[in-house]
């Protein structure tokens, strides 16, 4: 059997996950997945959160100041989970360290999968160039992270096995 090579938010490959119970479904995520190219995790879920449940946002810091203890993981509620979402993303390292991952598309905005920009610790809806923590650990661990605003053709090719990369380039999603 093939080593998978990518990992995907679990939420872009439809699974209603986030946070408020919602999916951010895109094709060719699905179609990684449905295709045996990628394995698909939610930090937040695989550390015990429930789904829906509350908005949490980095607050004081980054998420490289978050794992160096500087800063903090709270809910919209002022409940620090920061334990939790290092938790969730150790445990996603460790999965795709197994599966020999060498790529990971994100759901950007996620303080867990952010890539390029995370909400700023406000609770204002204002966002700010950043990592979630664990987009953070894993660029850490030198997996090439994306956020899913570049989840396309172009930059998935590179991770796909030979027959993969014919089907792709055949299918119009």
């Amino acid at each position: 059997m093939k080593a998978v090579l990518i990992l995907i938010s679990s939420c872009l490959a439809g699974y209603k996950v986030r946070y408020d119970g919602s999916a951010a479904t895109n094709k060719l995520a699905v179609w990684l997945v449905t295709h045996g190219q990628a394995i698909t995790m939610c930090p937040e879920i695989m550390a015990g959160f429930d789904i829906p449940r509350l908005s949490a946002e980095i607050v004081g810091g980054t998420a490289r100041e978050v794992l160096a203890g500087q800063a903090t993981v709270k809910e919209i509620d002022g409940n620090n989970v920061t334990d939790k979402y290092i938790f969730g993303a150790d445990l996603v390292l460790k999965i795709a360290n197994e599966n020999h991952v060498t790529a990971a598309f994100l759901k950007d905005g996620s303080p867990s999968c952010g890539n390029c920009r995370v909400y700023d610790g406000t609770f204002a809806g204002k966002k700010v160039s950043g990592k979630g923590i664990t987009a953070e650990i894993l660029a850490k661990n030198n997996i090439k992270t994306f956020s899913d605003t570049e989840l396309s053709v172009a930059n998935v090719m590179p991770y796909l096995d030979d027959e993969a990369k014919r089907n792709l380039r055949n299918t119009i999603l």
